[in-house]
Parts: structure tokens; sequence; C-alpha cells
């Protein structure tokens, strides 16, 4: 089941991240040129709704179709994920993740039954037609049947993230983020997820807590400082350079293995994880866009005007319990002093994407 989380997860971030730049400028835009931003102008910030309802999920359904069959699949993809797009009231980017690679994978189907038999002369008029007709008839379906339902999902998640938030028990949802992470299922939450949530709630707000929960490099850092203070061997030594990686670099995935290696160590990061939520909730903080990767770097252009409190703040707690959690907890139950381990586990042909 893992390995399946996994697979769907990494196909998520496939088509997520190479479009990441098209996400930052998209934040970029909205935090300077709203309202509420940093230089607000009313002309210039006509661009934020087109390319968030329209622009993004199309980037998305194009990406995801292309990966299934090329370009022919991106177009494919991209036509439906406008029908999708015009159909919903709210961004559809779970529509673009779903239907941009069923579209191109009923593509490639129809063109492995209709190729071999084409006239000869006749190859691009039949591939053009098919295509066209094909397009046609899934974006009708995609407008008036797929559209709706993927609006009262993405309805029902708004409810539920606003419900959770509303309850008070944001920090309660790093219990199973930290959990999924360390089992290399963190792309799989934070962009197929948390960024959709992100996404639909910065449309409104200008911000979302949601880009931060699982993204933010304060708990990681605090764990690996405690290993640095009192680790051994290997896991003490290989710690700083660790968390130059992890902290500028924004590869998370470089301190799982120490969870790994020393499995009780996931209570520093449920301790830090939960602390910098509910300072998050206390002061209401979020980012403008996703910060990918999740490094201190990353994060600094995207900290909407008025919020480095709340962020930058939240991101101090989680590192500093995390770090005095993890203290105490390698005092308490060393780790065995080991040069195997994390020499042997941390290397970059490990790391399957970024945190």
């Amino acid at each position: 089941m893992k390995e399946s989380i996994q697979r769907v997860g990494g196909a998520m971030s496939g088509m997520v991240i190479p479009n990441i730049g098209a996400f930052i400028a998209w934040g970029l835009i909205t935090a300077l040129f709203i309202p509420t931003g940093w230089a607000p102008n009313e002309g210039l910030s006509e661009m934020v709704g087109p390319m968030i309802v329209y622009l993004l999920p199309i980037l998305i359904g194009y990406t995801g179709g292309k990966m299934v069959h090329g370009h022919r699949g991106g177009v494919i993809g991209a036509v439906v994920t406008t029908a999708i797009a015009v159909g919903a009231s709210d961004p559809q980017f779970f529509g673009a993740m779903v239907f941009g690679p069923a579209s191109a994978w009923a593509a490639k189907k129809v063109d492995a039954a209709l190729q071999p038999s084409a006239p000869e002369g006749f190859e691009m008029l039949i591939d053009n037609f098919s295509l066209g007709i094909l397009a046609t008839v899934l974006a009708i379906v995609a407008k008036q049947v797929i559209s709706p339902i993927m609006q009262g999902i993405l309805d029902a998640l708004g409810a539920l993230s606003e419900g959770i938030v509303d309850a008070g028990l944001l920090p309660l949802v790093d219990l199973p983020i930290e959990v999924a992470k360390v089992l290399f299922l963190n792309n799989a939450i934070n962009h197929g997820l948390f960024g959709p949530l992100g996404v639909a709630e910065a449309a409104e707000t200008g911000q979302s807590v949601w880009f931060m929960l699982e993204s933010s490099p304060g708990p990681g850092l605090g764990m690996l400082i405690a290993y640095w203070i009192a680790g051994k061997g290997m896991w003490k030594q290989s710690a700083p350079g660790t968390i130059i990686i992890h902290f500028f670099g924004g590869i998370h995935e470089v301190y799982f293995p120490y969870i790994l290696g020393h499995p009780i160590m996931i209570l520093a990061m449920w301790a830090g994880g939960m602390s910098q939520a509910l300072w998050f909730q206390i002061t209401d903080a979020g980012l403008v866009a996703a910060a990918s990767p999740g490094s201190i770097l990353a994060y600094l252009p995207l900290i909407p005007r008025g919020g480095a409190v709340g962020v930058l703040g939240g991101m101090a707690i989680g590192a500093i319990v995390s770090a005095v959690v993890g203290t105490i907890v390698l005092r308490a139950r060393p780790v065995k002093e080991t040069d195997a381990g994390v020499e042997d586990t941390i290397t970059m042909d490990n790391v399957p994407g970024v945190g």
C-alpha cells in the first residue's frame, strides 16, 4: 500500500513540480498587487484571478497528460482541464490531476487502435481529427458531468479544512503528517492535498496556512540540531551538513533516516510540528503560494505583508521545541553509536523528491 501511495504521490508531484515557477509567479503577483499586498495595483491585480482559475490548472492538466502520452496527451489534458475549470467556481487542481492524465490515457488507446490502420498519406489528418473529436467529447462530459462532481469534492474538502481550523485542531494535523513524511510520502501530502487546499484559500484571503504545515523546515531543523548536540558517532558528525541541505536547500528527505534509524525521535518532530502549527493558528499566519522546495530561501519571498512574525516565529518555535525535546529524548534514549546508517542511507540517489 505504501508503494502504491508513493506512486500516486510521485505522479502528483510530477505534475506540480515542473510548474512550480508558475505557482511562484502567481504568488508573487498576488503578494505584490492585491489590495492588501506590498504594492497594491488594481490593473496588475487583474492577473491574479485568471492565473489561478485557468492558467495553473491547465498547466497541471497538460503536464499530467504529457506524462501519459507525450505532447498529444498534454494537448487533450489541457482541453479537458479547461472544460472542468470553466464549469467550476473554484480552482480545479484536483480535476486537473485526475482527468488530465485520464484523458491522455483515452487518447493513447484511440491512437493505438487507429494509427496502425491509417492509410498512407492520411496519418496526420487522422491523428488531428481523432484527437480533436475525442477532446470535444471529453470536454463536453467534463463540463457537464465531471466539473460539478469535482466542485462538490472541493467544497467538501474546504469545509473539512475550515472545520479543523475553526475547532482549533490544526496542531493535531501534524501527527499523521510527520509519520507520512518519514515514509517518503511528503510530496503526496504537500502537492496532492495541501497544495490545492492552500491555493483555494489563498485565492480568497491572499494567503494560506496549508502551504506551511508540511513544507516548514523548522521542526526538521530542530531535530537535526538535537542530533548535533546529543547524538553520537556518524549521527552527530553528519548533522551539521544535513542541516545545511535541509534548511537552505529544502531537501527534507535527508533527515528522514535520522528518524527511521531511531524512531523515538518522531516525538521531537511531533512536538515541534504541533507547536509551530499552534503558533500559525494563533497569529493567522500563511504564505501566498506553495514554497517548493521547503527551504527558508523559498519561504522569504512568499511571506505576505505583515506576516513575518507569524511565519518566521512559528518556524523558530518549531525548531526550538523540536531541538529541546529531541535533546531530552537522546539523553534518555541515546542513539547507538555507529558509523553505518546515516552515511550509507543519506545519498542523493536515495532522495526521490523535494520536501
